[in-house]
């Protein structure tokens, strides 16, 4: 009996003893330290391309045949010059923001429109309406590219900078209506009735009630349609084939094509491309964070 019982406590005390040793802060630092400096590892190796753009952007032509791969050896905004005037990047940059701009507001104005109808008005077949318009986000591009070529260049569209901005606005519409409704359905309905009992037409319960209390998601779709639109590099590229609207990514594509071998000016242009929406994102991230939340969180 005596044994069983000293036993059953040494096992006890050893469990208490590595239960001890597992909780050391000193063992919990070491697991910390260890983690942080994997992650930092796998972000020098993310991160060190774009030192290295930089770098060769800012390079002069010397430094960029002799020395690739070394950062920062000298300092000139001569491939900036090159590809801004050579490379026609100040022109490829506007024609980004006339594509990318009015096609964004479109689509958050048409996308609030419709979730709000989707959401808070009740009429025959909405549900059937609804699916029918979600599901365009099932339907990939590439399977109606083609045609919708042939229908563009039919209806005199083709190269044109009002046929593109269509193409991107109903490919923009689907997860814009999808994602604005999601925010009108968990509005409180007394809201609603609230200013339906003052003599609110449908209209001012959309656009004085209803739409202030979704900004955030509208901010938030604002800022990711922009960010599609000026990334977008199929469209421009096979619907605007005289170049006369061509975009910085087309752009880049073919200045890249024309230019393999001056690597400087290539950085440089993409810096052009990638600045802009870097800068946006920055800017607006906690928009966006706070606009997908706000989604998703049921109240």
């Amino acid at each position: 009996m005596s044994a069983s019982v000293t036993t059953g406590l040494s096992r006890s005390a050893t469990r208490t003893g590595d239960a001890g040793v597992s909780r050391r802060p000193g063992d919990r630092l070491s697991v910390g330290i260890g983690k942080h400096a994997v992650l930092l590892v796998f972000a020098a190796i993310s991160f060190f391309p774009v030192v290295l753009v930089v770098s060769t952007a800012l390079k002069s032509a010397i430094d960029v045949r002799t020395d690739p791969f070394g950062l920062f050896g000298s300092f000139s905004f001569q491939n900036f010059v090159v590809a801004w005037t050579d490379g026609r990047f100040g022109a490829f940059l506007w024609n980004s923001v006339l594509l990318s701009v009015p096609t964004t507001v479109v689509v958050v104005a048409l996308s609030t429109a419709a979730g709000y109808a989707f959401a808070r008005c009740p009429f025959p077949g909405r549900g059937i309406a609804f699916y029918a318009v979600v599901l365009g986000l099932l339907v990939p591009f590439f399977t109606f590219m083609i045609p919708l070529y042939f229908q563009l260049r039919d209806i005199g569209l083709l190269d044109t900078l009002i046929g593109v901005q269509l193409v991107l606005v109903s490919t923009g519409l689907s997860f814009g209506t999808f994602f604005m409704r999601s925010f009108f359905v968990d509005l409180p309905d007394e809201l609603e009735q609230a200013a339906r009992v003052d003599g609110a037409s449908e209209w001012r319960i959309f656009w004085y009630v209803m739409t202030p209390l979704v900004r955030s998601g509208a901010g938030a779709l604002a800022v990711f349609t922009f960010l599609q639109n000026w990334n977008n590099f199929l469209v421009p590229l096979l619907y605007l084939p005289g170049g006369d609207y061509t975009p910085l990514t087309a752009g880049l594509y073919l200045f890249a094509s024309g230019r393999t071998i001056e690597v400087g000016p290539l950085a440089a242009g993409t810096l052009i491309t990638i600045l802009p929406v870097m800068a946006l994102f920055v800017a607006a991230q906690r928009q966006v964070i706070r606009g997908f939340i706000a989604g998703s969180v049921k109240g």
